[in-house]
């Protein structure tokens, strides 16, 4: 891929500024180059939020929008080269390439397979850029290339989560390829295999459908559920462990447990409201990580079904948001108008409960946002509002 050095230097000249600006003020300057130029400037600004270290090497070519859209970020890519290393590597559904960039820092061999002949081009330009010279670059489908090549110690792959009709996809069989149909030539292939699905995927069904399940990552980033990562091996267990990530900028929240310790604990029901009160991060509520909590932090649970904690001691370990509760009151007009007055606006968030986060702010005529946060749920069977602070 040959990059014309005018248009790269355009393209570092004007990186930050408005691409609609630049559409309209040098459409006749970049002529036929204008879309190029424009894709590269708009991707060069996803990237640096998305894949900052790849934003700072020049001459990094970047893809058509929506493979922008549809890879990684650079702190879910570092996660997964985090779970597997050896000697040989190959990424069946390549993409932009940022999973196979990261992980194959961690093998002596890594090749990545995709079908859309631009990515691989561009990926043969970057990768060279990003220090993987032994890196190899194959145009084709992953599944075809699969059947054919040699045992290596790890796979990724990486299905579609949309079908031909472009609605999303939430179960094994409906996304493509559908592994459960090459799950015996995956395993005859490879000594690991990742697997990356959709955060919609229900991951008791998965973990009994894929088999030999190694261990599940429930990822999330800044408290949102973004992918299910399975890890297939013949060290396997019935009881694999479920590790939920919380990746932020702040640092990192881990937290494991297995499906037998979560059948097994009891959950402590709260009677009254305590001090504090604490919701899991999203990546623990996907799990299913429910009642353990409770047996791990000593914490009591509002309801069975509100997901909410509480306890008169701050607990700074939990794996969550911690919140000062500050008042606990109902629905009823007088209690409403009495425990809020003088607040006009508070972040507010639903849990078990009839209404709404938009239908209880309009009820309550209260704007987003400021410092005090409003949870509604249930509780002793009663619904009832929580006003808090952050702790």
């Amino acid at each position: 891929m040959e990059i014309d050095p005018e248009l790269s230097a355009y393209i570092r000249t004007h990186r930050s500024d408005d691409v609609r600006q630049l559409a309209l003020s040098d459409q006749k300057r970049l002529g036929d180059s204008l879309n190029y130029v424009l894709n590269q400037i708009s991707g060069w600004q996803k990237a640096k939020e998305k894949i900052p270290s790849w934003s700072e090497i020049d001459g990094i070519v970047y893809p058509p929008h929506l493979s922008m859209e549809q890879c990684s970020s650079e702190r879910t890519a570092a996660y997964k080269a985090t779970l597997v290393q050896g000697d040989t590597f190959t990424d069946l559904t390549g993409g932009f390439g940022v999973d196979f960039a990261f992980i194959a820092r961690n093998f002596r061999q890594a090749t990545m397979v995709e079908r859309n002949a631009e990515l691989c081009e561009i990926a043969m330009h970057n990768l060279p850029l990003l220090g993987l010279p032994h890196a190899k670059v194959m145009n084709g489908d992953g599944i075809d290339h699969l059947r054919q090549m040699e045992p290596i110690d790890v796979l990724f792959i990486d299905p579609a989560r949309r079908d031909q009709q472009g609605r999303k996809t939430v179960s094994i069989a409906d996304c493509e390829p559908n592994l459960l149909e090459v799950l015996d030539t995956l395993r005859t292939h490879a000594k690991k295999i990742l697997i990356k699905y959709s955060p919609m995927l229900d991951i008791t069904l998965a973990v009994k459908e894929l088999r030999q399940v190694e261990s599940v990552h429930v990822v999330s980033v800044e408290n949102e559920c973004k992918e299910l990562l399975f890890l297939l091996s013949e060290e396997a267990t019935e009881n694999p462990p479920f590790h939920c990530v919380n990746l932020t900028k702040k640092g990192d929240t881990r937290y494991t447990f297995t499906p037998e310790e979560e059948r097994n604990a009891t959950i402590c029901q709260a009677g009254e409201i305590g001090a504090y009160l604490y919701e899991p991060y999203s990546s623990l509520l996907k799990a299913g990580a429910y009642k353990s909590l409770c047996q791990r932090f000593s914490v009591d649970k509002l309801a069975v079904s509100s997901h909410l904690y509480t306890s008169d001691n701050f607990i700074e370990a939990f794996p969550g948001r911690a919140f000062r509760v500050i008042d606990t009151f109902t629905l009823n007009k007088k209690e409403v108008k009495e425990h809020l007055r003088g607040i006009t606006k508070a972040n507010i968030a639903v849990r078990n409960f009839p209404l709404s986060a938009n239908e209880l702010r309009n009820k309550l005529k209260l704007k987003e946002g400021g410092e005090q946060y409003l949870f509604a749920t249930t509780h002793m069977e009663r619904r009832v509002l929580i006003l808090c602070e952050k702790a």
